[in-house]
């Protein structure tokens, strides 16, 4: 029996996040330049979100640029925000020509982002949101530290101006001012490419998360890679800090 017939017959992940990383290493093994490497993983990004519509998972959310990406060298930044304009095109060909229910959604800030690359976002959401099937969210300006003071500062200009009593403020008021708001907790977070840290992604979201780490670097990340995970996450026993056998 092949491996994702194996995982098809027990509980997917509802909500899968990946931290892609590897693509300058990959790129470096191969004595080719880090974009080449980013070429790649658009590429890879592209089939992993397909194979997780196949499927059946819920929400596939990847840490594509974070709030700390600004400080690489300013021609790999420039390139990065380039990237989305190449694809748009492309992806939007793939997904309409396989007929696929896929919505895209963006989390993160959106004022440092030129205008184009803002319209481009609305674009792709707006022309996706009556979808139903998986929800493909792309991280980007992107960071929990960022999005938790983001909340709290929103949550307490709501209290000064008396639209919220501080004795309501619950888990769920807080999601609700999250970017990632209405998605669901994350299931599994999986990081490419050997390091094993989260680089502050999704802290309140992957709270009870399982982790997979794999050293595949990320361009060479392929469904079989993917099945794995969900293999290693459906084999573990999710407690949620309680003492299920």
């Amino acid at each position: 029996m092949k491996l994702k017939d194996k995982v098809l017959k027990k509980p997917l992940p509802n909500h899968i996040a990946i931290i892609l990383d590897g693509n300058g290493r990959w790129a470096k093994k191969r004595g080719l330049q880090r974009k080449r490497g980013h070429q790649q993983g658009a590429m890879t990004l592209k089939n992993i979100v397909i194979e997780a519509y196949d499927l059946g998972v819920g929400v596939l959310s990847v840490f594509a640029f974070s709030t700390e990406n600004w400080k690489r060298p300013q021609e790999e930044v420039d390139f990065l925000m380039d990237l989305p304009r190449q694809y748009e095109q492309e992806l939007n060909q793939e997904f309409k020509g396989k007929d696929l229910n896929i919505r895209i959604m963006f989390s993160g800030r959106r004022d440092r982002f030129s205008e184009e690359n803002i319209a481009l976002m609305e674009r792709l959401e707006n022309s996706t949101k009556d979808h139903d099937g998986l929800i493909f969210n792309i991280c980007v300006d992107y960071g929990s530290k960022d999005e938790i003071t983001n909340a709290t500062k929103t949550i307490a200009e709501e209290v000064k101006k008396n639209k919220l009593n501080p004795e309501n403020i619950s888990e769920s008021t807080i999601e609700q001012y999250l970017y990632t708001h209405p998605l669901p907790p994350v299931d599994l977070l999986i990081r490419t490419s050997g390091e094993q840290r989260i680089s502050n992604f999704l802290l309140w979201q992957a709270a009870y998360a399982e982790f997979y780490f794999t050293t595949i670097h990320w361009p060479a990340f392929n469904k079989r890679a993917l099945h794995k995970a969900i293999k290693n996450y459906q084999e573990r026993n999710r407690r949620f800090g309680g003492l299920r056998g």
